[in-house]
């Protein structure tokens, strides 16, 4: 008989505590990944983290470095923009189907104007990781109230680019209240049940926040390529203000044995 594989419940746990580090940037990008460590911070055994890897692995979350090894991958400037591209065409979709459910569906727009308090109660004090979830819950309101699930089966796969590239922006104090502000356009939309009006707003919306995270990431790279070697090569690293501003996505120096 075949012994059992750790539990899957296990397994997504490491995945979900994997991922989180590289989207807050404990695990930036280009860190090198050693299960073994890993495995002995999270209290388990290799194997389910292991697991997890390979899932992130087939995400493009990660990718192999050396032999059997993993390292964070890069945000590629590009490829985030192409991502908000169709996340633009689909929140219109979302937002357009919206308004034309919002006076039907009672428990859907209920959890989009819940969605949207939350997200007015953030200050400069609220942590990054909070922000990004806030984010994610409004926009999942919208794709819920819509009445297609395949929006959320289709956008689901790019939740975790979406949220490491959401990080280079929600750090910015006056993206965060202009963010929401955006936010609040849209329902105000929806909720009048004004269909174009409404996909008119979630367009602009992902095409704002597509355009800042291209910007954001290219204007990242140019500084990371023009770092001074004392930090590359061992300084100490950024407070959590520098890690917040983008210094945490340079990339560490992995040519040291």
């Amino acid at each position: 008989m075949i012994p059992l594989g750790p539990l899957p419940n296990l397994i997504d746990q490491v995945y979900a505590r994997i991922l989180e580090a590289i989207i807050d940037r404990t695990l930036p990008p280009g860190q090198r990944i050693r299960q073994n460590e890993l495995a002995e911070k999270l209290g388990v055994s290799r194997q389910p983290v292991s697991h997890a890897l390979h899932l992130l692995h087939r995400q493009g979350l990660v990718a192999e470095s050396g032999r059997r090894g993993f390292e964070v991958t890069q945000l590629d400037p590009q490829r985030i923009r192409q991502l908000y591209e169709v996340r633009g065409a689909i929140d219109a979709l979302a937002a357009r189907l919206a308004a034309g459910r919002i006076k039907t569906d009672a428990s859907g727009r209920a959890r989009l104007e819940a969605a949207l308090q939350a997200g007015r109660a953030i200050d400069k004090t609220t942590p990054l990781a909070k922000l990004i979830a806030l984010d994610v819950d409004f926009h999942s309101a919208i794709h819920r109230l819509s009445g297609n699930p395949a929006i959320e089966e289709m956008i689901a796969p790019q939740w975790p680019h979406m949220r490491r590239s959401m990080a280079t922006v929600l750090a910015e104090l006056d993206y965060r209240e202009s963010a929401w502000a955006e936010h609040e356009a849209i329902v105000a939309q929806i909720v009048a049940g004004n269909a174009k009006a409404a996909e008119a707003a979630a367009l602009a919306h992902a095409q704002t926040a597509g355009r800042l995270t291209e910007e954001r990431l290219r204007a990242t790279d140019e500084a990371c390529l023009n770092e001074t070697p004392s930090f590359r090569d061992g300084a100490p690293a950024p407070d959590p203000e520098s890690r917040d501003s983008g210094f945490a996505l340079c990339a560490p120096r992995n040519d040291k044995k």
